[in-house]
Formats: structure tokens, C-alpha cells, sequence
């Protein structure tokens, strides 16, 4: 209700600054527009890098973890391998040419 009460008012003073705080905004606006120009220059420079880090790091994580759980396996692959050595080294060839 306060808000319905104090609507008239705040529609004359909001117009009433915003002309007059035009002038200023339009003088303003080139440095504004600068703003923008420079920020995207930046992000179209920066940006990619970022994502090539971004897709480096992943991959880095990915290894590391795979590194990480294939580490404790290493024994049981030695003992395979030796198993494996050791019956080829007894078994005769299957065809002597």
C-alpha cells in the first residue's frame, strides 16, 4: 500500500535526475564503451588459454588418479609376469621350423 502511496513521487524524481544526469551519462558513455572494448579484447586473449589449462589440468587429474589406482596392482602384474617367464622358458616350442 506504502508503495502505490509514494509511486507518484518517485516517478517525478526519477525523471526529474534522470534528465538531469543525462548530460553526464552521455559524456560518460564513450569511456563506458572503452570499458567494454578493452574487457572483451582481454577475454578473447585470455579465454582460450584458459581453457587449454583448464583441459591440461583435467587431463593431469585424470592420470594421476589412474596412476594412482593402478600403482597397487604392480605387484600381482610382476607375479603374473614371472609365472608367465617361467612356464615359457620350460615349455618346448609348439612347431621348430
Amino acid at each position: 500500500m506504502f508503495f502505490l502511496l509514494t509511486l507518484p513521487f518517485r516517478i517525478f524524481f526519477g525523471l526529474l535526475f534522470g534528465i538531469l544526469c543525462l548530460p553526464f551519462l552521455l559524456i560518460l558513455l564513450p569511456f563506458f564503451l572503452l570499458r567494454v572494448l578493452i574487457k572483451a579484447g582481454i577475454a578473447l586473449i585470455v579465454v582460450p588459454i584458459v581453457l587449454v589449462l583448464a583441459v591440461a589440468g583435467i587431463v593431469t587429474a585424470l592420470l594421476a588418479v589412474s596412476f594412482a589406482m593402478l600403482i597397487p596392482l604392480l605387484p600381482i602384474a610382476l607375479l603374473v609376469f614371472c609365472v608367465w617367464f617361467a612356464l615359457k622358458l620350460v615349455s618346448r616350442p609348439a612347431v621348430s621350423l
